[in-house]
């Protein structure tokens, strides 16, 4: 199947996503949308951003207080984050271990096509700083 037609609002969103720093939910892309002066809905801020999350544009993040967040897809394949609850910097991880370990508890439990996601929430370096 091919994929949904680009259109001029879902290109908007792209690019406010891509040139962010960090995670930022549907209401902040849409706050900054908004105040650059587009004329879009929240609606369509949340359709776009599921759209090119499952595209595997837009990495998805579920932060420790259930907001789910949004940004550019810095690597192909699987990966994880690790999060700065403070100022939000995140790190993509790769690690074999975890991939290892949910297969066997999948394994364990009979169950099969398993899918998992792994958020790492701490404080970074910088803001751990006195």
């Amino acid at each position: 199947m091919a994929p949904p037609r680009s259109t001029r609002q879902g290109l908007l969103v792209e690019e406010a996503v891509r040139g962010a720093d960090g995670f930022r939910t549907a209401q902040d892309v849409y706050a900054s949308l908004v105040a650059d002066g587009a004329r879009i809905g929240l609606t369509t801020v949340y359709r776009h951003l599921q759209r090119l999350a499952d595209q595997g544009v837009l990495d998805v993040l579920t932060a420790a207080d259930g907001q789910i967040a949004y940004r550019s897809c810095h690597s192909d394949g699987h990966h994880h984050h690790l999060v700065c609850r403070q100022c939000g910097m995140t790190l993509e991880i790769h690690e074999p271990s975890v991939e290892q370990w949910a297969d066997r508890t999948a394994e364990l439990a009979g169950f099969t096509d398993v899918t998992h996601t792994v958020e790492i929430f701490g404080t970074c370096a910088t803001c751990r700083q006195p």
